[in-house]
């Protein structure tokens, strides 16, 4: 038999062996996700299909999920150093523990001796959260001491960190981003060290051994063997993967191996594994345990508009630019916001402390001017309506957009935004990592408006952290409590933290990475790794939540 022909009998077994686990699967099995920055988390709390719980702290998570829960945990880690790392894994890992397990009664004799009913049930795996350490596509971040950390108490770590959807494989071992190998590319430009020349020298001192995709593409029995004899042998196995495909053998490989088999890699294969998990909810949840299951208190549930994968996405890196030059955030061009829409506020000085300068951008006629043509389902909402919470009054809350990064795909997408009808306030960052901080304006109920670092001057070498922490201080004093767009997960993490939320509740993706969620107030949250999203990312995201109602197609007011 040909290998094609050996993989597609292997494949169809494995098929029907999954079909038996969706059967006999006790569906009360918690999972728990693992990231090292807020836009990651929130990226795998989407892509694992379940109802998930986005958690910013450790001690916010208490016990284990609740049955058919994720809970995605923010490490926050992705700058500390690697002992640091190492302990916030080790501190997740002890304070979710073991579930009891629950009481089997009703199940038949026939399904109870199925080889299917034993894998997923079996004492050693049953009541036993499912672990996942999502990681950096691009490997930044302490991978190497979080991954070593991670795999403490396992039998055994799969490791996957292709990312076929922005064009990011492993062959050989090694990253390719559009083929060229990540060490070579300017991925890493804006970090303080080389690039890593393979997954395994990124995941040191963790032992390991590749898994080449002739391996992988054996099907997934063959494959789960081969994960046997690694484990046997010490080793943990670093997959090459280059399609979806691969990404979903991989997971369905480590499945065969019960929990103690732990799985890290990238948004790719927290897919594969949301495409293992999803099935379980349509044959039939515990009460409380179906989708709804995770929304915060008190809110309604809300629609997102899934879209497809931008064929433009490129790796660019998340943090704000160290490099002066093109790569700045241009002047706003485009349209404001009609006069008066917008006032000054102010934010209470600290002792000792000289007022913070405040922003209010001149008044100009806006894009309703006569003639005008809105784009269509472009920034028009309506309170209330198909479910969308609205502020005080029912008023619809403003859209805030906080671009923390100066890449040049951010400029453009920040300029499309604006010409969509937009007010852009670009931001100085020697104000914003100054001790004086910045004042953003009130901002008027309904509109959208996108914040920039402005790095026309140049950014200076070390102060990226320093800007975004001022970004996250001026946002967080914006009144209104708005809508928020936030991207980067260190820009998105720190407005969080300013801003007190401790917990999102995820709702889906609008596109590849731009998640959308909701906090215990009923705020909107969308958060997006600032390498994701093509030139129009942002003015899809502010579409989607903010939809034009049909009565006001022909309204360009």
């Amino acid at each position: 038999m040909s290998s094609s022909g050996h993989c597609d009998t292997e494949f169809t077994e494995f098929t029907e062996f999954l079909e038996e686990v969706r059967v006999c699967r006790e569906d009360d099995t918690a999972v728990v996700a693992l990231a090292d920055d807020l836009s990651g988390a929130a990226e795998a709390a989407a892509l694992l299909r379940l109802p998930a719980r986005l958690v910013l702290h450790a001690d916010e998570l208490g016990v284990s999920g609740e049955a058919g829960e994720a809970v995605v945990v923010d490490l926050d880690s992705r700058y500390l150093d690697d002992g640091a790392a190492a302990d916030a894994v080790r501190t997740v890992l002890r304070a979710v523990g073991r579930q009891s397990p629950a009481a089997r009664t009703g199940a038949r004799a026939d399904v109870t001796a199925s080889r299917a009913f034993r894998a997923v049930n079996s004492p050693e795996s049953y009541g036993s959260p499912l672990w996942f350490k999502k990681c950096d596509s691009l490997l930044r971040g302490p991978v190497g001491a979080e991954a070593t950390a991670f795999a403490e108490g396992a039998e055994l770590l799969v490791i996957a960190t292709a990312l076929p959807a922005a064009r990011r494989v492993v062959r050989g071992g090694v990253v390719l981003l559009d083929g060229v190998p990540l060490h070579a590319s300017p991925a890493w430009r804006a970090e303080e060290r080389a690039a890593p020349r393979s997954v395994a020298e990124a995941l040191a001192p963790l032992p390991t051994a590749d898994v080449p995709l002739e391996a992988v593409r054996q099907g997934p029995l063959a494959l789960a063997g081969r994960f046997r004899e690694l484990a046997a042998r010490g080793r943990h196995p670093v997959c090459d993967a280059e399609t979806d495909t691969d990404l979903t053998v991989i997971a369905g490989a480590a499945a065969l191996l019960g929990h103690g088999a732990r799985l890290l890699g990238s948004g790719g294969l927290a897919a594969a594994l949301g495409r293992r998990l999803a099935p379980r909810r349509a044959h039939g949840s515990p009460a409380g345990a179906g989708p709804t299951a995770a929304r915060p208190p008190s809110t309604a549930p809300f629609p997102t508009r899934p879209t497809t994968v931008p064929a433009d996405a490129g790796p660019v890196p998340s943090l704000p630019s160290t490099a002066a030059g093109p790569s700045a955030v241009p002047p706003a061009t485009g349209p404001t916001t009609p006069s008066g829409a917008l006032g000054p506020a102010s934010l209470p000085s600290a002792a000792g402390r000289a007022p913070a300068r405040s922003v209010v951008p001149p008044t100009a006629s806006g894009p309703a001017a006569a003639g005008a043509e809105t784009p269509a389902g472009a920034f028009v909402r309506v309170a209330g309506e198909d479910g969308w919470p609205a502020g005080a009054g029912g008023v619809a809350r403003p859209l805030l957009v906080v671009a923390g990064s100066a890449e040049p795909v951010v400029a453009e997408q920040v300029g499309r935004l604006v010409a969509a009808g937009a007010r852009h306030l670009p931001l100085a960052p020697g104000e914003l990592a100054g001790a004086e901080g910045v004042v953003l304006p009130e901002l008027a109920t309904g509109t959208v408006t996108v914040l920039s670092v402005d790095g026309s001057d140049g950014v200076r070498p070390g102060a990226a952290r320093a800007i975004v922490a001022g970004l996250a201080r001026a946002v967080s004093a914006v009144p209104g409590r708005p809508d928020l767009v936030l991207t980067g997960g260190e820009t998105a993490r720190r407005v969080l933290d300013s801003l007190g939320v401790t917990t999102l509740w995820p709702a889906g993706e609008i596109h590849h990475g731009a998640v959308h969620c909701r906090t215990a107030d009923g705020r909107s949250v969308v958060t997006r790794p600032g390498s994701f999203g093509g030139p129009d990312s942002f003015v899809r995201i502010a579409a989607a939540l903010r939809p034009r109602h049909p009565s006001q197609q022909g309204d360009t007011q």
